[in-house]
């Protein structure tokens, strides 16, 4: 045997001209145990569907609230659009009426009391964004709606 090639049992780095068997990452002797492949197929399958079922879940949540804030900016272009001759005050209710010309007005005139065509309740918030309001919430605190 020469002294340039060891036996194959023998864990001999030529580059460094060491012995390393102790630096590798696997079993380098026979008498280490088998290195075994393990199957993951089950794992990834089960893992892959609830990853899947979580980012659906978050898109469907993402959705409900982007459908939720192009309401609110209809909304708000509709009541910033409509005519009104005064300057509203933040917190306090408005009622949105179309005249009969099919323009929109704010009024402060609640619907029980009048005829106007009235297509919805409105309040200024703090950020100047108007805000829709039920009609049974109408009188009551309007910090709950936001």
């Amino acid at each position: 045997m020469s002294d340039t090639k060891k036996p194959d049992n023998i864990v001999f780095n030529q580059d460094t001209q060491k012995y390393d068997a102790s630096l590798k990452p696997y079993a380098t002797n026979v008498g280490a145990p088998a290195i075994k492949v393990t199957e993951n197929v089950t794992w990834k399958n089960k893992n892959v569907h609830k990853a899947n079922q979580q980012i659906k879940a978050k898109y469907l949540e993402l959705k409900a609230e982007y459908e939720k804030m192009m309401a609110e900016l209809e909304y708000n272009n509709l009541v910033y659009n409509a005519k009104f001759s005064f300057q509203p005050i933040i917190g306090d209710t408005y009622h949105l009426y179309r005249d009969k010309k099919g323009q929109p007005f704010l009024s402060i005139i609640a619907p029980d009391q009048c005829n106007f065509d009235f297509i919805g309740s409105f309040y200024l918030n703090s950020e100047h964004i108007w805000k829709r309001i039920d009609q049974e919430d109408i009188g009551q605190d309007v910090i709950t709606h936001e």
